[in-house]
């Protein structure tokens, strides 16, 4: 756990950005499995059918093995489209991680929505929330454009949440605003 008292909120993200870029993708991939196998075992994650991930990116926690197994155990997968001008997060339903994903806004890979797949909030039973970096009280740094605070606080307030992090991306504390929101749980190698 790092120590990042007294920083602000750009130089966390760059110092935690720079050590997931710079991190070994043999460790990445061996703490990711790591941090799979405890997210599998949440009760909430068990019980749920629809779920939302993320697609990783940028060193992030890998989450397509994630979607792939979720799937495999007849979960719903959805996953974040940026509507930009909007400043919000759409959902939309995969068939498959591997399918064509398009790069985001920011790169994110993204399905192209439509009719058929796009879903609302109110169908999601798990959301699986991206960020640069959490602190102990499981207050989450994103990166920056507010997508996930703004889709949370529209979110039902008995929908768990689950942040994925490696180790060095949990600091002791955040600085938190007044419209930023933890997640229910935070889980790391």
């Amino acid at each position: 756990m790092q120590k990042l008292l007294n920083t602000n909120k750009k130089e966390i993200r760059e110092r935690i950005s720079h050590l997931l870029n710079n991190q070994e993708e043999k460790e990445r991939v061996r703490k990711s499995l790591i941090i799979e196998n405890k997210l599998f075992k949440l009760a909430g994650f068990a019980k749920a059918k629809t779920i939302l991930f993320y697609a990783s990116f940028d060193g992030e926690v890998d989450t397509y093995q994630m979607i792939r197994k979720a799937q495999k155990l007849g979960k719903k997968i959805a996953l974040p489209v940026i509507a930009k001008e909007r400043r919000e997060l759409l959902l939309a339903l995969i068939g498959s991680v591997d399918e064509s994903l398009q790069d985001g806004p920011y790169g994110i890979k993204e399905p192209i929505l439509n009719e058929t797949n796009q879903i609302s909030a109110d169908v999601i039973d798990f959301v699986v929330v991206p960020g640069v970096a959490f602190d102990k009280n499981r207050n989450r740094l994103g990166r920056g454009g507010g997508y996930y605070d703004r889709f949370l606080a529209r979110l039902a307030k008995n929908i768990p949440t689950a942040g994925l992090a490696f180790d060095f991306q949990i600091v002791d504390q955040l600085p938190v605003e007044r419209h930023d929101f933890a997640v229910t749980s935070l889980i790391t190698n």
